[in-house]
């Protein structure tokens, strides 16, 4: 088992990162972010936590347009915000539903609404409020003279591209994946409930060094599965199933996102020449992957090769997506998206196909774009769909 990275960043980590998002501000006129989903407030400060989990609280980061991040969060995360480079805490006993940091978000804002400045808050596509709207107009109209613009395409632009720090931690947990799906022919066996497989995955990938699995899902059915989505059942594998898991492991708050297909005891026709396909069409999206090629460009030349079979127009709208903090983050590999690749940019490839009588089939690797084109991250599959 390969050595793991350090856990966390340095200062230095989150401090680049904020003068990259200054320097993009001072270009969009911005005085700052007021930022309040995880993955935001992680990405500038380090505060990592499972607490997020819980509704309760809302949490909050401004990135001014100089100097330091600040915290506005409820009181009971002050000591974990501490061991982060952040500074400027700013507590309130939480939850209090009359004022759920309202009054430290207004004494914050108010100098710059009074200017009549700008601020930036995630309004785009993938991204959410995550407080409630009624506090959010409150604060809004507590604040005349603010104007608020979409911050989507800032911080977009600065998450997509991951450090070498960031790459490092996902491409460890994308060998942790590797090396737990190697492990399904010794956990699969026919007669096995589909839900125990699932459990067996989950306890290998801890075995291996995941800090948890919060993601796995998959089907199994007679020549090819159905849905990849819905929960495991009770219902046992039997000779003649194919088999796919799927799962967004997780190291150090950073994922891998890559699936594998299996059959049981036997494999039909029709499911290998699927599997041989989406191989090839793979192969080509990495093939294609470079700098300077676009999410548009990689979606055609994966999907060329799908049309020698997909006869079912099995539309799942993408064939991959970004990958690093979040499970799915931007860009999309899809026909509607003309991101421009570029180095250091850490993606998924997952083509799919529908075939037969309503079955499909999905494949996916992990990979970061590198200046000579994509470098696997997940260990490739196997090239012939492989036989428990």
């Amino acid at each position: 088992m390969s050595k793991a990275p350090e856990r966390g960043f340095p200062d230095t980590e989150f401090a680049t990162r904020t003068s990259r998002a200054q320097a993009l501000m001072q270009r969009a006129g911005l005085a700052g972010l007021l930022l309040m989903t995880e993955p935001e407030v992680r990405y500038f400060s380090g505060f990592h936590t499972l607490f997020w989990q819980s509704p309760t609280r809302p949490w909050f980061l401004f990135v001014p347009a100089s100097g330091k991040p600040i915290a506005i969060i409820p009181e009971i995360g002050a000591e974990l915000m501490r061991r982060t480079w952040i500074q400027d805490i700013r507590t309130w006993s939480a939850p209090a539903p009359n004022d759920d940091g309202q009054s430290l978000l207004t004494e914050l804002l108010t100098p710059i609404a009074r200017r009549k400045e700008s601020i930036g808050v995630m309004k785009g596509h993938e991204t959410s409020l995550r407080m409630p709207l009624g506090d959010y107009e409150r604060l809004l109209d507590g604040l005349p003279g603010l104007q608020v613009t979409d911050a989507t395409p800032l911080v977009r632009s600065m998450r997509m591209v991951k450090s070498a720090a960031e790459i490092q931690k996902i491409a460890h947990i994308c060998a942790v994946g590797s090396r737990s799906f190697a492990g399904v022919p010794d956990l699969a066996h026919q007669g096995q409930p589909l839900e125990e497989l699932f459990r067996e995955f989950r306890r290998e990938a801890l075995k291996q060094g995941a800090d948890d699995v919060p993601y796995l899902v998959g089907g199994a059915d007679q020549g090819g599965y159905r849905d990849v989505i819905s929960p495991p059942s009770r219902r046992p594998l039997n000779a003649g199933d194919i088999v796919m898991l799927d799962t967004g492991a997780a190291w150090d708050g950073y994922y891998c996102d890559f699936d594998r297909n299996f059959a049981i005891g036997r494999a039909d026709d029709l499911s290998r020449r699927a599997y041989d396909v989406l191989w090839r069409a793979t192969q080509d999206g990495i093939a294609a992957a470079r700098p300077g090629a676009t999410c548009r460009e990689l979606y055609h030349a994966m999907q060329s090769v799908i049309a020698e079979m997909d006869d079912q127009g099995g539309d799942v709208g993408r064939l991959g997506h970004g990958l690093g903090m979040q499970l799915t983050e931007w860009p999309s590999i899809a026909g509607f998206d003309d991101t421009v690749l570029q180095e250091n940019m850490v993606l998924t490839l997952e083509p799919s196909l529908g075939y037969g009588d309503g079955r499909i089939m999905v494949h996916e690797e992990n990979i970061v774009i590198r200046p000579e084109g994509a470098r696997l991250l997940s260990s490739r599959a196997e090239l012939e769909l492989p036989v428990i």
